[in-house]
Protein backbone atom coordinates (compact mmCIF):
# COMPACT_ATOMS: atom_id res chain seq x y z
CA UNK A 1 0.00 0.00 0.00
CA UNK A 2 3.26 2.51 0.44
CA UNK A 3 3.39 3.12 -2.91
CA UNK A 4 -0.50 3.72 -3.64
CA UNK A 5 -0.67 6.23 -0.59
CA UNK A 6 2.86 7.90 -2.08
CA UNK A 7 1.06 8.31 -5.52
CA UNK A 8 -2.02 9.36 -4.49
CA UNK A 9 -0.22 12.22 -2.01
CA UNK A 10 2.45 13.06 -5.10
CA UNK A 11 -0.72 13.19 -7.40
CA UNK A 12 -2.32 15.87 -5.27
CA UNK A 13 0.89 17.68 -4.44
CA UNK A 14 1.25 18.15 -8.12
CA UNK A 15 -2.13 19.03 -8.94
CA UNK A 16 -2.27 21.24 -5.89
CA UNK A 17 -5.72 19.51 -4.82
CA UNK A 18 -6.53 19.40 -0.79
CA UNK A 19 -7.74 16.58 0.64
CA UNK A 20 -10.03 16.00 3.90
CA UNK A 21 -11.29 12.89 5.31
CA UNK A 22 -13.88 11.51 7.83
CA UNK A 23 -13.50 7.99 9.11
CA UNK A 24 -15.72 5.76 11.24
CA UNK A 25 -14.57 1.94 10.65
CA UNK A 26 -11.53 2.60 10.28
CA UNK A 27 -10.44 4.46 12.94
CA UNK A 28 -7.96 6.93 11.26
CA UNK A 29 -5.89 4.94 9.34
CA UNK A 30 -6.58 6.19 5.96
CA UNK A 31 -5.38 9.65 7.57
CA UNK A 32 -2.40 7.83 8.27
CA UNK A 33 -1.58 6.80 5.27
CA UNK A 34 -1.40 9.69 4.20
CA UNK A 35 0.16 11.75 6.18
CA UNK A 36 2.91 8.77 6.61
CA UNK A 37 4.31 10.20 3.24
CA UNK A 38 6.94 13.42 3.32
CA UNK A 39 4.87 16.15 2.29
CA UNK A 40 1.82 15.42 2.82
CA UNK A 41 1.05 18.89 5.15
CA UNK A 42 1.04 20.16 1.72
CA UNK A 43 -2.54 18.61 0.57
CA UNK A 44 -3.99 17.28 4.01
CA UNK A 45 -6.63 19.59 4.81
CA UNK A 46 -8.09 17.96 7.81
CA UNK A 47 -9.04 14.27 9.32
CA UNK A 48 -11.84 13.89 11.63
CA UNK A 49 -12.59 10.20 13.33
CA UNK A 50 -16.51 9.99 13.67
CA UNK A 51 -16.66 6.37 15.41
CA UNK A 52 -19.72 7.26 17.73
CA UNK A 53 -23.54 7.85 16.13
CA UNK A 54 -22.78 11.29 18.94
CA UNK A 55 -19.31 12.40 17.11
CA UNK A 56 -21.14 11.99 13.43
CA UNK A 57 -23.76 14.33 15.01
CA UNK A 58 -21.74 16.78 16.74
CA UNK A 59 -18.83 16.86 13.95
CA UNK A 60 -20.19 16.60 10.78
CA UNK A 61 -23.85 17.49 11.82
CA UNK A 62 -25.71 14.02 10.75
CA UNK A 63 -29.34 14.50 11.70
CA UNK A 64 -30.04 11.91 14.54
CA UNK A 65 -33.37 10.91 12.67
CA UNK A 66 -30.91 10.11 9.56
CA UNK A 67 -28.98 7.80 11.77
CA UNK A 68 -32.09 6.29 13.72
CA UNK A 69 -33.95 5.65 9.58
CA UNK A 70 -30.91 4.36 8.15
CA UNK A 71 -28.50 3.93 10.44
CA UNK A 72 -24.50 4.63 10.47
CA UNK A 73 -23.25 2.00 8.09
CA UNK A 74 -25.93 3.61 5.37
CA UNK A 75 -25.25 5.52 2.05
CA UNK A 76 -27.37 8.17 3.40
CA UNK A 77 -24.80 8.71 6.52
CA UNK A 78 -22.12 8.38 4.13
CA UNK A 79 -23.54 10.98 1.89
CA UNK A 80 -23.86 13.44 4.41
CA UNK A 81 -20.71 12.65 6.02
CA UNK A 82 -18.90 13.61 2.86
CA UNK A 83 -20.80 16.63 2.46
CA UNK A 84 -20.95 18.06 5.81
CA UNK A 85 -16.81 17.42 5.57
CA UNK A 86 -16.12 19.27 2.50
CA UNK A 87 -18.05 22.20 4.24
CA UNK A 88 -16.10 22.02 7.19
CA UNK A 89 -12.54 21.25 5.77
CA UNK A 90 -13.00 23.47 2.55
CA UNK A 91 -11.12 20.62 0.51
CA UNK A 92 -11.00 20.20 -3.24
CA UNK A 93 -11.84 16.42 -2.13
CA UNK A 94 -13.47 15.30 0.63
CA UNK A 95 -13.84 11.47 1.35
CA UNK A 96 -16.24 9.57 4.29
CA UNK A 97 -15.68 5.89 5.27
CA UNK A 98 -18.54 4.70 7.46
CA UNK A 99 -18.42 0.39 7.66
CA UNK A 100 -18.90 -2.90 9.96
CA UNK A 101 -15.52 -3.84 10.44
CA UNK A 102 -16.54 -6.66 12.59
CA UNK A 103 -15.97 -9.63 13.80
CA UNK A 104 -19.44 -9.03 15.48
CA UNK A 105 -22.16 -5.99 14.92
CA UNK A 106 -22.83 -7.80 11.36
CA UNK A 107 -26.94 -8.57 10.61
CA UNK A 108 -28.30 -10.34 8.05
CA UNK A 109 -29.04 -7.25 6.21
CA UNK A 110 -25.60 -5.11 7.12
CA UNK A 111 -23.23 -7.74 7.78
CA UNK A 112 -19.65 -7.88 8.67
CA UNK A 113 -17.61 -6.37 5.95
CA UNK A 114 -20.41 -3.97 4.69
CA UNK A 115 -18.25 -0.63 3.79
CA UNK A 116 -19.33 2.27 2.34
CA UNK A 117 -16.67 5.19 0.94
CA UNK A 118 -18.07 8.85 -0.21
CA UNK A 119 -16.39 11.25 -2.35
CA UNK A 120 -16.98 14.55 -3.37
CA UNK A 121 -15.10 17.03 -6.03
CA UNK A 122 -16.32 20.17 -6.11
CA UNK A 123 -20.26 19.49 -6.38
CA UNK A 124 -19.79 15.82 -6.88
CA UNK A 125 -20.67 13.00 -4.61
CA UNK A 126 -20.63 9.12 -5.49
CA UNK A 127 -21.32 6.82 -2.68
CA UNK A 128 -19.49 3.60 -3.17
CA UNK A 129 -21.09 0.26 -1.94
CA UNK A 130 -18.54 -2.92 -1.09
CA UNK A 131 -19.20 -6.24 0.63
CA UNK A 132 -15.50 -7.24 2.05
CA UNK A 133 -15.90 -11.38 2.23
CA UNK A 134 -13.52 -11.68 5.24
CA UNK A 135 -14.50 -11.97 8.67
CA UNK A 136 -10.99 -10.22 9.79
CA UNK A 137 -11.33 -6.13 11.68
CA UNK A 138 -7.84 -5.61 10.40
CA UNK A 139 -8.01 -6.82 7.08
CA UNK A 140 -11.40 -5.21 6.20
CA UNK A 141 -10.06 -1.87 7.53
CA UNK A 142 -6.98 -2.34 5.28
CA UNK A 143 -9.19 -3.40 2.44
CA UNK A 144 -11.48 -0.18 2.63
CA UNK A 145 -8.27 1.89 2.88
CA UNK A 146 -6.41 0.83 0.08
CA UNK A 147 -10.14 0.44 -1.57
CA UNK A 148 -10.09 4.40 -0.44
CA UNK A 149 -6.52 5.42 -2.02
CA UNK A 150 -7.78 4.13 -5.08
CA UNK A 151 -11.09 5.91 -5.57
CA UNK A 152 -8.88 8.99 -4.50
CA UNK A 153 -6.38 8.21 -7.25
CA UNK A 154 -9.38 7.52 -9.74
CA UNK A 155 -11.04 10.72 -9.28
CA UNK A 156 -7.31 12.44 -9.96
CA UNK A 157 -6.58 11.00 -13.03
Amino acid sequence: MRNLNKKVVDLLKKKRIKLAVAESCTGGMLSSAIISISGSSKIFSMGLITYSNMSKNLLLKIPKQIIKKHGAVSSQCCSYMVNNLSKIAKANISISITGIAGPNGGTKLKPVGLVYIGIKKKKSIKIHKYLFKMKDRSKIQKKTVKKSLELILGILK
